[in-house]
Formats: structure tokens, sequence, C-alpha cells
């Protein structure tokens, strides 16, 4: 037992010279020589001591996670994301305590986990959850090397890190596993340790910077300085980069230099954490409902890079507004390689001086198509982008409205194409496969013109097109069935009526048919809260159209059934009006919407005052700081998902 207990002093030390400091001291050989004489040992004696880095080597899949409540509330970090807004936190901070010092640290994109330790030894490891509770990952945690079983604080403990996986990590892997790559490194490590497999964490290679003591009883310290130095000295890996500051400018310099060396680090960041040094000062500081007021993440703005235009074209929408859409030189931005990029219209072209071979920055933030920013130079022999005088796409006059160009052609190729899209599409009839490539190739072979048409295909309609074999061909049949029947405020939206998005057909649909909404008055509409005088324009012109009465008569012969959604009066989200914002990593946004109405919610696409809960994902924008300023409940993906399945279990 005397060389077991040895052999599990040396192992951990030479673990942690080589995943905490980076300086291994001996060869991988010299490690798993003594790693097998330790397990060898542990079959002989039936003992494993609760620090033996045996335990790292991750057990059998768990069956589900099951939640934890944490000694010390999590709390998430308000942001600025300009100088101004980080200049009011020091204005706030000076006039609740006086001036002060702070820290400057790295804000990682990675996932929070929270570790527990009980009299010097490790007892349990959360997720962050929505701050009161977390996910046991206990078993995942344990394949992870960055941090040790054994500390010599023998108080109650909780420490905060940030599992992260590196770039060069991710690439490797990626390398290894062509046919099922990882997205990005915020994904990877947050799939890494939420997998209900803690072998498949171990494969990924994920590692915890941390960076906080959350709770500690007995309580030795006094400073986030103190703080950082207690674990270097138990053995957890923190982030070489630490600046405390005696005044708001020299955190602006820290942080200027974290936003010009975060380009060169091998793991992802997205801004600088500024906290009050002080933990007294923190006391007296005190916390809002969501955030302490003694900290705040200033954000850096979304990535940015430089890229060369090699060709405009112009993308016709299903209003017929045409889109300036530039082909540039592939660039990598924000973990993706970028061949398009958007511009608003031809005015916001020619203000900003795009032409072909201009050498442009572009910006991409929250996975959105990317914009251009503006030239940097025209480049050699820059070609000025020519306003259309017809539609690129059908030939047809064009119309100028304000600073947009629409074409004129009801029946455009494009135009339709997109019409028919937007109908097929989940959020309106929710045809699935019934993708943009099906239904161009569609119209161009089977003359499909119209939504009435859908309804009208048949198996043989698809014989000899390229790709639809019998499998793909019966489910596309079946969805465009299962679509005859479908709630009214979603048929409402797939009409595509100007102006009508979700909200606004929610809105109608209360009238409870189509006859009820085509009977509507323009002061009728007006009056509607969602509805303007453009819009209730719209409606009153569509409902007045020959042809589009005619399609409709044309829908309901073939079956189309709209009716008014009954909502549940019991699901998680009965009587509350929702608005998402920020991008979810596990669920698209449209199916987060419809799974909030299936749950007898709305979804409403802008915070008002009848908003009751805001749900915000990453990179969550104005919808989020207004519903903070309104004092309108705020909830994370991970507590939104923890209630749709709640919902299901129910």
């Amino acid at each position: 037992m005397d060389r077991q207990r040895e052999l599990c002093d040396i192992l951990n030390r030479w673990a942690y010279e080589y995943y905490v400091l980076d300086d291994p001291s001996v060869s991988d050989r010299e490690y798993d020589k003594l790693y097998d004489e330790l397990k060898t040992l542990e079959r002989e004696s039936g003992v494993v001591y609760p620090d033996s880095p045996t335990r790292r080597v991750g057990g059998d899949p768990v069956a589900a996670f099951t939640r934890h409540t944490h000694i010390m509330r999590l709390y998430s970090l308000d942001k600025a994301v300009t100088d101004d807004e980080l200049s009011a936190f020091f204005t706030r901070v000076r006039k609740a305590v006086g001036e002060t010092s702070y820290t400057v640290e790295y804000k990682y994109d990675g996932l929070t986990v929270c570790l527990t330790y009980e009299n010097g030894a490790f007892v349990r490891a959360t997720t962050r959850g929505n701050g009161v509770e977390g996910e046991d990952v206990t078993e995942q945690v344990l394949t992870i090397q960055s941090f040790p079983l054994k500390i010599s604080y023998q108080g109650t403990l909780e420490v905060r890190g940030e599992a992260v996986m590196r770039l060069s990590v991710l690439e490797k892997y990626n390398e290894q596993h062509p046919d099922e790559p990882l997205k990005n490194a915020r994904n990877a490590a947050a799939g890494a340790v939420r997998n209900l497999d803690p072998k498949v964490t171990k494969t990924r290679n994920p590692e915890i910077l941390f960076y906080d003591v959350n709770y500690m009883s007995p309580n030795i310290l006094s400073s986030q300085e103190e703080t950082m130095a207690f674990l270097k000295k138990e053995g957890f890996k923190t982030f070489p980069f630490f600046r405390v500051c005696d005044s708001g400018e020299s955190v602006k310099a820290a942080i200027d230099e974290i936003e010009i060396g975060r380009k060169n680090l091998d793991v992802l960041t997205d801004g600088a954490v500024i906290k009050v040094n002080g933990l007294s000062v923190r006391e007296q500081m005190g916390y809002t409902d969501k955030f302490p007021r003694y900290a705040i993440a200033y954000k850096f703005e979304a990535e940015e890079a430089e890229t060369t235009v090699l060709n405009v074209f112009w993308q016709i929408g299903r209003t017929g507004k045409l889109t300036p859409l530039a082909e540039v030189e592939p660039v990598d931005l924000a973990g993706a390689t970028v061949r398009r990029a958007t511009l608003n219209n031809y005015g916001d072209l020619t203000r900003k001086r795009v032409k072909v071979h201009s050498r442009v920055l572009i910006r991409r933030s929250n996975e959105v198509i990317p914009e251009i920013l503006g030239a940097v130079s025209e480049g050699e022999g820059g070609i000025p982008v020519e306003k259309p005088v017809v539609c690129p796409a059908c030939g047809s006059t064009v119309k100028e409205v304000g600073a947009n160009i629409f074409c004129t052609n009801e029946k455009c190729p494009p135009r339709v194409v997109q019409k028919l899209t937007h109908y097929c599409s989940k959020n309106a009839a929710d045809v699935e496969g019934m993708s943009e490539a099906t239904l161009t190739v569609l119209y161009e072979q089977k003359n499909l013109r119209r939504f009435s048409d859908l309804y009208r295909l048949k198996a043989e309609d698809f014989q000899g097109l390229e790709g639809f074999k019998e499998k793909k061909i019966n489910n596309l049949l079946s969805a465009i069935e299962k679509s005859k029947r479908i709630p009214l405020d979603r048929f409402l939206y797939a009409l595509g009526m100007g102006g009508i998005g979700r909200v606004a057909a929610r809105d109608l649909a209360e009238y409870g048919s189509i006859d009820a909404v085509k009977s509507l008055t323009f002061d009728e509409l007006i009056a509607m809260e969602n509805i303007g005088e453009i819009t209730a324009n719209a409606i009153c012109a569509y409902f007045a159209n020959q042809e589009n009465a005619a399609e409709l008569d044309r829908l309901f012969a073939c079956g189309v059934t709209p009716f008014v959604q009954k909502r549940t009066a019991t699901g998680a989200f009965a009587g509350q009006i929702v608005v998402l914002t920020g991008s979810l990593s596990s669920l698209s946004r449209a199916e987060a919407q419809k799974r909030i109405e299936e749950a007898g919610g709305v979804s409403a696409s802008s915070v008002t005052g009848k908003t009751t809960l805001v749900i915000a994902g990453e990179s969550a924008g104005s919808k989020l700081e207004k519903a903070r300023k309104a004092g309108i409940p705020v909830i994370g993906e991970e507590e939104f998902l923890q209630l749709l399945n709640a919902e299901k279990d129910d």
C-alpha cells in the first residue's frame, strides 16, 4: 500500500507538470510504466485511492444527467460592447465604493463548470446550468487532467472554470475524424462535457481553465489576486494572463493587450472580464437579480477580415427586391470559410465604395451571412457595379421604392421559387424536405408555379429527376399531404402577404377564419398592435386581388384546411409571451419557436410591454438589453431545454 500511495503521488506530480505547467519532466513511456504498475497494485489490493490517476480513464455511459444545487449561486456577467458602457461600469463602481483596484482576465468561450471539494478531496463537477442548479458531469470531468483530485485546503470549496478545447486539438481531432468533424471549439468543448458517454469526453481532450472561487468555508481569501494565487498553489490550471489595475485607463490598456494577443492564442476567446479586486468591496456592491455589480464582461466586436470582391450579383427575393450579394475570395472568419457577403441595397453598395476587385472589410457574427463593412482599397482595375435597369433574372423593368430596387414581374422565376420556399418553410406549411433546390428543379422541369401545384404532385412527376429515389419521393409526398392540415396563423404567414410576419399572422388568426380576416377593414387592421398602415394596405390589396382569391379557392379544393390552434393551458410556457434572442446551439430558431408554441406559449419577435420571458442564446443583442432594463425574466438555453424536456416527460 505504501508503494501504491507513492505511485499515486508521483504520477499526479508528473500529470501536473504535463497538463498544468506544460513542462513535462519524464517521457510518456516512463509515465506509462508506473501507471501500469499502479493498476496492477490496485487490482491486487482492491483499493483505489480517491486521487488515483486511474479514476480519470472514463467510466461507462450514464443514463442521464442528474441535477445538483450549487452551494452558492453562479452568476453570469453583464456585458459591455463599447467604451462608453465600460466607462459607465467604472462610474457605478466609484459611486458605490469610491476608487478601487480591478483585475482583468481573458473571457474564454467554452462551457462553465463548477468543481466541489470537501476536506481536501474532489467530490463532484457540475455545469453552471441556470446558476442555482446545474447538471452533474463528474464522470465526464474526471477524464480531464487539468485539475487536482486532492488539495491541501481542508474546508468546503467550489471552484469555477471554463471547459475549453484548444484550437490545435480541434484541428487534430477533425483530421482524425473527417466523416464527423466538429463545427467549432466552443460547441466541441460543451459537447464533450455534456456527453452521456465519458469516453467521448476523453477522446476530445478538453481542459479546464480556472478563474474563480465560487464558495469557500472557512474563507481565507481577500481578493481576486489572492484567489488566482490560491488556485495555482492548489494545482488548478489557470491562464497566464492576469492584470491588476488601479484605474479605468489601465483596465482599458489591459483590454487592448487581450484584443491584440487573442489573435495568436490557441484558445477561443471573445472578450475580457473585469472584476473589482477586493472581496470585501464586492460584498458592499452586491448583486442584481442576474449579475454581480462588481464585474463585467467586455465583449469584442464580431470578427472581421479583409478579402477581395470577385463579383457582385443580384439576388431576387419573394417580394421582388433585388439585393446585391458579393462573391469574395475565400477567407476564414469566426470559425467558417466565407465566400459570400451581403450588402443591403444599391445605395449601401455605393456608399461603402464597393467595386469588383475592391479590397473590403467584412464582419461575421451570430452565424449569419457576413456583411461588407466597406472598401479598404479599390484595388487595381476596380470595376463599378452598375445599378440594374431591368431585372437580371427575367429582364422585366424594375422600380425604385425608397432605397430599394424591385422587379415588377410577379412571375419572375427566382421570385416564384422564393415564394414557394417560404410557403414550405418550417414556420409556414412545414413541408419537410422541400428545399429551395428541390423547388427550383420542380419549377424548371415540372412547371411548378403556385402553392396549389404542390398538392397536385404525384410520384410519377418525380420520375427521371436526378437525385429523386423512391424513398425521397414518398417522404416528400407524405410531407405535402401532412401540410394540408395547418394552423391558421401559419397558413396566413405562408401566403406571404407584404409585412405579415409570424406575430401579425398570429394576431390575425385570432379572428378565427380566412373569411373573417378577409372581411377586416383598413381601420380595423391598423387598430391592431402589430399592424401599421403599410401592412394594412398590403393585406387589403392581397384579398382584393382576383388571382389570390382564385389561388385560395384552389388550395381549399386540394384539401388544405386551416384551423385555429387551441393553446394548451397547462404547458411549460402556457400564458407566456416569449422572445428568442441570440443563437441556440441545439435547436434552430424555427424549431425553438415551434416548441414554445407546442408548450402553450406565444413566440414573439420583439420585446414589448407584453413580453413575459426572454430566452437568450449566444451573442444575444439589443433585445436582451431591452429585457434587462424592463425587468423581464431572462433564461439561457440550458434552462429552456430543461423546461421543454420536463414538458415532454409530463
